[in-house]
């Protein structure tokens, strides 16, 4: 049985311009000490989908429409506040996209580390300080016993996602959400908290649920990625299948904007056109209108394509005969 076992998310949004299915149906499993993606454009849904997972979703205007959760014996969409808190920050951490804004400049580290302490672990405040100085010896701040006095101001970018990612580990959870950890660091700093992530999931045994727009993480950091676009999964599979065997046009077209996959003086490909409206009706494919098949084969992509299993472990959304045409 896996960790977590998520069927039929549908998360939307309810606006004056309509509502907008920010999520719509994705299902997915995550094994105990398993990385898992979950790759896409901005604003395909993919932190809207974990972030549905903790309660973490404005209502209003959002709002869970169905689907179901199941994480041991619980099922976290149908928690209430009191009863998600004790899962939130103890059995399910979270590192954010942006460590300057989502540690509070008021408060110094140390107090921003030992809460989650005193809250789930019911630690003293010096066992708790304790616990919190380990925790940034662990994840490589120097000098911690005297950095966990400081400010975040005081921290360099990659330091403040070292924090976070202490923050997020400090209870020991089964399952740890990275939203993007590495979006606003620049490649150096990048790798070495991909693989310092690595290396605490690796002693701690957890799991992780792994966001991300950039294909090229995936392969370094997932085990199982999930492609999606538009709110749903287009493309699921283990992660050499991925990048040995795309079937979908948009992960084939992901697949060749990296720039490393370019040849050396060729002009950098781009993916022509922007997502679609989410507020308004999809009738067929939602990558039609800006895919390469369907643009040479008009009679593509006229229906909405469910996922169907191609071959074992291997899920993709079967859009009436394009899987396999080269672009």
């Amino acid at each position: 049985m896996a960790l977590l076992e998520v069927k039929d998310l549908r998360t939307y949004f309810h606006t004056r311009d309509g509502v907008v299915k920010a999520v719509d149906g994705v299902s997915f499993d995550v094994e105990a000490g398993q990385t898992v993606g979950i790759v896409g454009e901005s604003g395909s849904g993919k932190s809207v989908t974990c972030y549905s997972l903790l309660n973490l979703i404005p209502q209003p205007p959002g709002r869970i429409e169905s689907g179901t959760a199941r994480f041991g014996d619980l099922d976290l969409l149908s928690l209430d506040e009191a009863e998600m808190r004790k899962v939130r920050g103890k059995r399910v951490g979270l590192i954010f996209q942006d460590p300057m804004t989502s540690l509070n400049p008021y408060l110094k580290i140390s107090t921003q580390l030992i809460e989650p302490l005193q809250i789930h672990e019911e630690l003293s405040k010096a066992e708790a300080l304790e616990r919190a100085i380990a925790e940034l010896d662990a994840v490589g701040i120097p000098d911690p016993h005297q950095r966990i006095h400081s400010y975040p101001h005081e921290f360099s970018g990659g330091m403040r996602q070292r924090v976070m990612i202490a923050m997020a580990l400090i209870t020991r959870p089964e399952i740890l959400i990275a939203d993007e950890p590495t979006t606003a660091l620049d490649v150096t700093i990048q790798r070495q908290v991909l693989e310092l992530i690595k290396q605490r999931q690796e002693e701690l045994g957890t799991a992780v649920i792994f966001i991300t727009h950039d294909l090229a993480v995936v392969s370094e950091v997932c085990d199982y990625v999930n492609v999606m676009y538009a709110g749903r999964f287009v493309e699921r599979s283990n992660v050499r299948t991925i990048f040995s065997a795309p079937k979908h046009p948009y992960t084939r077209a992901l697949q060749k904007s990296i720039p490393a996959m370019q040849a050396k003086g060729e002009r950098l490909y781009t993916i022509p056109g922007l997502p679609p409206n989410l507020a308004e009706d999809i009738p067929g494919c939602a990558f039609a209108p800006r895919c390469e098949v369907a643009k040479k084969s008009p009679g593509h992509g006229q229906t909405r394509p469910e996922l169907v299993e191609i071959e074992a472990g291997h899920w993709v959304q079967d859009c009436s005969g394009c899987l396999d045409v080269e672009f």
